[in-house]
C-alpha cells in the first residue's frame, strides 16, 4: 500500500459478526460466492465487509472485477450507496502508479449515473467525485465530460450547494486545461438559472480570467438575471477590485445598475461593494441611498439595526457626504421596535448640520406631538414614554448644539413638564434650565412660560428644577412679582396649618354623631420613633375611627400642586421653595427702590416658610419633616428677618449657586469637546515613520481587506486575538487525579452564550477500556447541549472529547461529573471515577458600563437584591484600593475624576458593569483611612437577580483573600 495513503483501525463491528466465516475472516473466493450468487441484502452485508477489511489493510485486489460485474449493475439505491463509498477506498492504482484498466469500466458507471434519471442518483454520484483525489481517473476522457456537465447541470446539486471551501479544492482537484472552455460553452446554452448560477461560480474558482471575460460579454442583461447569478457577479467583481484591472470602470456601472434590484440582498451587497470599487462622492450617496430605501422597508428588526451600523461605517468614513439622507434616517423611527428608533436617532443627529437642523427639529416636534395625540389602546404605553423621552432629549442635543433652534424648540418642550411621564418632565426641565444658562437673550421669556406652567407639574423633582430657574434668572421687578404671585397660587391659602385644620373643624360641624366613641370603637396606631441617644421606642396613639376617617378626607381634598407635595412629605421640595423665595425677596430689595413692597414680599416669604415648618411638624404631614430640611428652611427665615442682610448672604443666595451651575456646565462642555476630539483625533504621520504596503503586508483575518472579508472574519471570530500559550493554560482545569486509571483535563473556552469543555481523556492502564463515557451535570442556569458519545480507548492511549454548555444567566455555574468504562475481566467491570468541579467565571460574562447620575439613581432604588461586603484589604491608598475593585469585577467608574481628585481620607465612588445578558450590576464603593493607615469601609452591591449580586461579592471577598495572603516582597 501507499505509505502516504491515510490509515484505518476498527476494533470491531458486531454487525458482520455473522458473515466470519471458519477461521473467522471470511476468504476472498467466500466473498466473490456471495456477491455472484447472493440476493441485495447479501450482497449489501458483502460490500460492508470488504470496504471494513481494505480500511483495516487486507487487500482484495482480485474482488475489484467481480464487483464491477456483479454489483455495478444493480439498481438498489442502497447498493449504488455503499459504492460511492467502496470506490473512494479501494486501491485505483497498480504497483506503477497507473490507472487500473478495470477503472475504465468505472468511469462508464459513473457517467452513466451521472446523466441518471434520478436526482438522488445524480446527486450522490456528484458527492462521491469531490471525494476522489486521482488525477488519472478524473481525467479519463470518459469521465471528464460528464463530470463537468454534471457539476453545473444537476438539479440535485443546484439545490444543496457545497461550501465555497469544497467548491475550491474539487475545481483544483478536476482543473485541466479543458475544464474553462467546458464551462463556458454549457453557461452559454443552458438556461436554468440555478444551473448557471453553480457553473458560473465553478468558473470563478478556477479560472477567474475566462469569468470575467464570460461576464463582459453578458453585463447588459444583467439586471435581468436571476437574484443568485447576480450575487454570483458581485463576488466577482469584489474579487477584481482588488486587481488594478481596465474593467474598473465598467465594473462600477455594472454595480450601479444592482443598487435597483428588487432584491434585498442584492442591495445590500451591491451597495457595500460598491463602495470598494470607488470613493467617489456620487457613488457613496448612491450606495447610501440604497442602504437607507433598505432600513425603511426591510420588515426584520435584526436587519435594519445590521444596516445601520453599516450605514454608520460608511458615514463615519465619508464625513458630510451622506448629510442629504438624514431625514431619509428618520423615516425609520416609524419602526415599533426602541433599538431600531434609538439607533436611527444616533445616526441621524450624527449627520445633523447647520443647514438641515431646522428641518430635523422639525421632524422630531411633529413625531413629539403624535406621541400625545396617540390614541392607539393596542401601543404600548411604556414604549410610548420611552420613545417622548427620547425624543426630548434628541430636541435638547440639537438645541444645545445649534443656537438658531433653541429659540424655537423650548417653548414646545416646556409644554411637556406637566407630563405624567416623570423621566420626560425631568428630561425638558434639565433642558431649560441648560437653555436658560447657555442663551441669555431666551432667559426672560423661559422664566416667562416658566411661571405660567406652575399649575400643570405634578412631579417634585421637576418642582425643584423649576423653582431654581426662576429663583436664578429673574432678573426684573415684574417678574419676580409675577413668580411670587403664581407660588402663592400653587401653595394655596398660608398658613397651611391653619387652613388645614379649619377644614378639619368644618368636616366634625357637618358630621351628625358625637366625636366620642366607646373604647371598644377606638383605634390603636402604634410606631416607631428614634429617641435622641440613637435607641428606639415604641409610640402607642388612640384614635376614634370617624375622627381618622375625617383626618383623611380632608388629606385627600383637591390641593394646588405645590401644597399637595409639601403635605404628602416632600420636604426637600420645600428647601428648594424656602431658597428661592430668599433669592427672589433679596434681588427684589436690590432691584426695588420701594422698602415697603419689599418688607411685604418679605413678610409673605416668611409666612409661608414658618407655615411649611409648622405643618410639617403636624398631624396633616404624612411624615414629620426632618431635621436637615427644617434647619435649611430655618436658615433662610434668619437671612430675611435681618433688617439689612449681609453682603456674604447676599453673595451666597444670588451668585455662588448661579456661578457654581455655570462651571458645572462648562466642565461638561468640556468632556464633550474632549471626548469629540478624541473620537476625531487625526494622525500625524513623523517623516521618519515607516512606510507600510499592504500588498508586502502579512495576511490577517481582518485588515485592510474589503467589507465582506471583515465581516466575515468578524462572524467567525477570525479578527479576535488568539489566546497565548500561557493564557489557554491558565484555563486547563484538572478534573482527575494523575495516579487514577482515566486521567482527565479540560480546557475551558468561553464563547459568547456558550462554554466549550475540550476534555483530554487518557487511559493509563494496559487494557482496553470500552465504553468510556464522560457524564457531565451543572448547577445553576447551565444546560448540557449534547451528552458526550461513548468511546473505546486502547492502552495508554488519549482522546479528545468536546462538550458544549449554554449559558442562560450571569450566575455562579458549577459543571460536575464522572467517567464512566467498562474493564474487561472480572464479575463488576463498571468503574466509576468523579471529576473534580468547574466552576464558571462570572467575570468572563461581564463588561464596563457607563449610565448617568439619574439612571444610577433610579436603578439602585429599583433594584432588590443587596449584597454588603466588608473592606479587609492590605493596600493603603485609597485610588489603588479602588482601581484594584475595578480591575477584579470588571466594573467602570461612574464618578468622574474632578470628585475623586485631591488628598482626602476618604472616597466614595459609584461603579456599574453589564452582564452579556443584559443584566445590570451596580455597586457604591465607600471608603476612608484611619489613623493607622489602614483602609476601612464597604462596598455595597445592587442588582435585579440574586446570583449576580452574590458572585460579584464573592469575587471581591476573593480577590481581598488574595491581596491579603500575598507574601511581601
Amino acid at each position: 500500500m501507499d505509505p502516504s495513503a491515510p490509515c484505518y483501525t476498527i476494533v470491531n463491528d458486531d454487525s458482520l459478526d455473522g458473515m466470519s466465516g471458519a477461521h473467522g475472516t471470511p476468504t476472498s473466493m467466500e466473498l466473490r460466492n456471495a456477491l455472484q450468487k447472493g440476493s441485495d441484502e447479501l450482497k449489501l452485508d458483502t460490500m460492508r465487509r470488504i470496504i471494513v477489511d481494505t480500511l483495516n489493510g487486507h487487500n482484495h485486489t482480485a474482488l475489484l472485477m467481480p464487483i464491477i460485474q456483479y454489483v455495478l449493475p444493480s439498481r438498489n439505491k442502497q447498493i449504488k450507496k455503499i459504492l460511492h463509498f467502496y470506490w473512494e477506498i479501494c486501491p485505483k492504482l497498480d504497483e506503477q502508479g497507473k490507472l487500473r484498466q478495470e477503472m475504465i469500466l468505472v468511469c462508464n458507471a459513473i457517467r452513466n449515473d451521472l446523466q441518471h434519471p434520478n436526482e438522488y442518483i445524480r446527486g450522490a454520484t456528484l458527492r462521491m467525485l469531490q471525494k476522489i483525489k486521482e488525477v488519472e481517473l478524473l481525467g479519463t476522457p470518459r469521465a471528464l465530460p460528464s463530470e463537468a456537465a454534471s457539476n453545473t447541470a444537476t438539479p440535485l446539486s443546484a439545490k444543496t450547494p457545497s461550501s465555497p471551501s469544497t467548491q475550491s479544492t474539487n475545481a483544483k482537484n478536476t482543473s485541466s486545461p479543458t475544464h474553462p472552455e467546458l464551462l463556458e460553452t454549457f453557461l452559454a446554452a443552458e438556461s436554468d438559472a440555478t444551473c448557471k448560477r453553480n457553473a458560473f461560480v465553478t468558473l470563478c474558482s478556477i479560472a477567474q480570467p475566462v469569468a470575467v471575460r464570460y461576464l463582459l460579454g453578458v453585463l447588459d442583461g444583467l439586471e435581468a438575471m436571476d437574484e443568485l447569478m447576480q450575487m454570483a457577479v458581485i463576488e466577482l467583481v469584489r474579487l477584481e477590485a482588488k486587481t488594478e484591472g481596465a474593467n474598473r470602470a465598467r465594473w462600477i456601472r455594472c454595480i450601479f445598475s444592482l443598487l435597483n434590484s428588487p432584491s434585498h440582498a442584492v442591495k445590500y451587497e451591491a451597495a457595500t461593494s460598491l463602495t470598494v470599487l470607488t470613493q467617489n462622492p456620487a457613488a457613496v450617496k448612491a450606495a447610501g441611498a440604497a442602504l437607507c430605501d433598505l432600513i425603511v422597508k426591510e420588515a426584520d428588526n435584526n436587519v435594519k439595526l445590521i444596516v445601520l451600523d453599516r450605514f454608520d461605517s460608511l458615514r463615519e468614513k465619508h464625513p458630510h457626504v451622506l448629510d442629504n439622507l438624514t431625514m431619509d434616517i428618520l423615516k425609520v423611527l416609524s419602526s415599533p421596535d426602541m433599538e431600531v428608533k434609538r439607533k436611527a436617532l444616533a445616526v441621524a443627529l450624527e449627520m445633523t448640520t447647520s443647514r438641515n437642523v431646522e428641518e430635523v427639529v422639525l421632524f422630531l416636534k411633529k413625531q413629539l406631538q403624535a406621541t400625545v395625540d396617540s390614541n392607539n389602546e393596542t401601543y404600548d404605553k411604556s414604549v410610548e414614554q420611552e420613545f417622548r423621552q427620547l425624543l426630548i432629549q434628541s430636541i435638547h442635543s440639537c438645541a444645545i448644539k445649534f443656537s438658531e433652534v433653541a429659540a424655537n424648540v423650548v417653548h414646545v418642550l416646556m409644554d411637556f413638564l406637566g407630563d405624567n411621564n416623570n423621566p420626560s418632565a425631568v428630561d425638558v426641565i434639565a433642558f431649560v434650565r441648560e437653555v436658560a444658562e447657555k442663551f441669555p437673550q431666551l432667559r426672560s421669556e423661559i422664566t416667562d412660560k416658566l411661571i405660567s406652567t406652575f399649575g400643570e407639574i405634578k412631579s417634585g423633582k421637576v418642582y425643584r428644577g423649576a423653582l431654581w430657574i426662576v429663583g436664578e434668572y429673574c432678573e426684573t421687578e415684574e417678574q419676580i412679582q409675577k413668580a411670587m404671585s403664581e407660588i402663592r397660587t400653587v401653595i394655596g391659602e398660608v398658613p397651611i396649618l391653619a387652613s388645614e385644620q379649619r377644614l378639619l373643624d368644618e368636616a366634625e360641624a357637618a358630621d351628625d354623631q358625637p366625636v366620642d366613641r366607646k373604647p371598644e370603637e377606638e383605634a390603636t396606631v402604634t410606631k416607631t420613633r428614634v429617641l435622641a441617644d440613637g435607641t428606639y421606642a415604641t409610640e402607642t396613639v388612640y384614635t376614634s375611627a370617624a375622627a381618622q376617617a375625617r383626618l383623611d378626607q380632608v388629606k385627600a381634598a383637591a390641593k394646588p400642586p405645590l401644597r399637595a407635595l409639601i403635605l404628602s412629605g416632600d420636604f426637600y421640595t420645600s428647601t428648594v421653595l424656602a431658597s428661592t423665595l430668599t433669592k427672589l425677596v433679596l434681588r427684589f430689595g436690590d432691584l426695588s427702590g420701594d422698602s415697603k413692597e419689599t418688607h411685604a414680599m418679605k413678610a409673605e416669604a416668611m409666612l409661608m416658610m414658618v407655615s411649611i415648618v409648622r405643618v410639617g411638624q403636624s398631624k396633616f404631614s404624612a411624615i414629620p419633616i426632618d431635621e436637615d430640611s427644617q434647619e435649611r428652611i430655618m436658615n433662610c427665615i434668619e437671612t430675611l428677618a435681618r433688617m439689612q442682610p449681609s453682603e456674604a448672604a447676599k453673595e451666597v443666595f444670588l451668585h455662588d449657586t448661579k456661578a457654581a451651575y455655570t462651571k458645572m456646565v462648562a466642565i461638561e462642555q468640556r468632556k464633550t469637546a474632549e471626548k469629540k476630539e478624541k473620537e476625531n483625533k487625526k494622525v500625524i504621520v513623523q517623516a521618519d515613520d515607516l512606510i507600510s504596503f499592504r500588498q508586502f503586508a502579512k495576511k490577517s483575518g481582518a485588515g485592510d481587506g474589503d467589507d465582506f472579508e471583515v465581516d466575515i472574519s468578524r462572524a467567525t471570530g477570525a479578527s479576535e486575538s488568539r489566546d497565548d500559550f500561557i493564557s489557554k493554560l491558565s484555563r486547563i482545569v484538572q478534573l482527575t487525579g494523575i495516579s487514577d486509571p482515566v486521567y482527565a483535563e479540560a480546557f475551558v473556552n468561553i464563547q459568547q452564550f456558550d462554554i466549550l469543555l475540550d476534555v483530554l481523556i487518557v487511559n493509563q492502564t494496559n487494557d482496553t477500556l470500552q465504553d468510556l463515557t464522560i457524564e457531565f451535570a451543572t448547577l445553576g442556569d447551565l444546560k448540557l447541549v449534547e451528552r458526550p458519545a461513548p468511546h473505546t480507548l486502547g492502552p495508554h492511549a488519549f482522546h479528545n472529547i468536546k462538550a458544549t454548555i449554554k449559558v442562560s444567566s450571569t450566575e455562579t455555574g458549577v459543571i460536575f461529573g464522572n467517567v464512566v468504562y467498562d474493564k474487561p475481566g472480572g464479575a463488576d467491570t463498571s468503574v466509576n471515577i468523579v471529576l473534580n468541579d468547574v466552576h464558571v467565571d462570572i467575570m468572563d460574562y461581564i463588561k464596563p458600563a457607563y449610565v448617568n447620575e439619574a439612571q444610577f439613581r433610579s436603578m439602585w432604588t429599583e433594584f432588590e437584591w443587596e449584597n454588603k461586603v466588608n473592606v479587609n484589604t492590605t493596600i493603603s491608598d485609597l485610588r489603588k484600593y479602588l482601581e484594584h475593585i475595578m480591575k477584579s469585577t470588571n466594573m467602570a467608574c461612574l464618578t468622574p475624576d474632578a470628585a475623586l481628585s485631591g488628598d482626602c481620607d476618604f472616597l466614595s465612588a459609584n461603579l456599574c458593569a453589564r452582564s452579556l445578558f443584559g443584566e445590570d450590576a451596580l455597586a457604591n464603593l465607600s471608603i476612608e483611612k484611619t489613623e493607622e493607615g489602614v483602609i476601612q469601609g464597604h462596598v455595597r452591591i445592587r442588582s435585579k437577580t440574586q446570583g449576580i449580586a452574590l458572585s460579584l461579592g464573592d469575587k471581591i471577598t476573593l480577590a481581598q483573600k488574595a491581596i491579603v495572603t500575598a507574601p511581601s516582597v
